[in-house]
């Protein structure tokens, strides 16, 4: 079941929703989330993307699941950067989440990730370490390899590679150019 198909009227994004929320609970990665969403709030959006289809709406990622890292903001959830004493419930989304919902989208949950994303390899947090995690970027990217959801939103928020080193000083002068 594809976004074009939900997109085309042929399947129903409520469906998609639902087989999201069945994979994620039978994956038992629980260190994955930080905070799934609602099924029923997920359900009552996948309802209004396949009315708006209905009504002949283009779509483009109608249905599509997806989850951010606890560090991007969606409004009614809260953001804690794995860092729980850091807690906040924004009123409004990121500009990221609000554009893949308008576009059809329909976000299942957050997921964990280095405290403050200043690690390195995804295993550094107060709700646990991701298995498998292997950078910045891995918790985010988690549900996809575990089946859980077709892709993630992630953001790598540390470098994925070797930070450059400082310029090279300049030689010493040469005896033929101290004469």
């Amino acid at each position: 079941m594809t976004a074009a198909a939900v997109g085309e009227g042929r399947a129903k994004a409520a469906d998609r929703v639902l087989a999201a929320y069945a994979t994620v609970l039978a994956a038992d990665r629980a260190e994955v989330w930080i905070a799934l969403r609602h099924e029923e709030r997920a359900l009552a959006e996948a309802g209004a993307i396949d009315a708006r289809v209905a009504a002949g709406e283009g779509l483009p990622l109608a249905g599509k699941t997806f989850a951010v890292k606890d560090n991007i903001d969606v409004a009614g959830m809260p953001t804690t950067a794995a860092c729980p004493a850091y807690a906040y419930t924004p009123e409004v989304s990121s500009p990221a989440v609000a554009r893949l919902e308008e576009a059809g989208a329909v976000l299942i949950g957050k997921t964990n990730l280095d405290q403050f994303a200043t690690g390195l390899v995804g295993t550094r947090s107060p709700y646990g370490a991701v298995r498998d995690a292997a950078g910045p970027s891995t918790s985010p990217a988690a549900p996809a390899p575990a089946r859980q959801l077709p892709w993630p939103s992630a953001k790598s928020t540390s470098p994925s590679a070797p930070t450059p080193p400082a310029p090279a000083a300049s030689p010493p002068p040469s005896k033929a150019s101290l004469a």
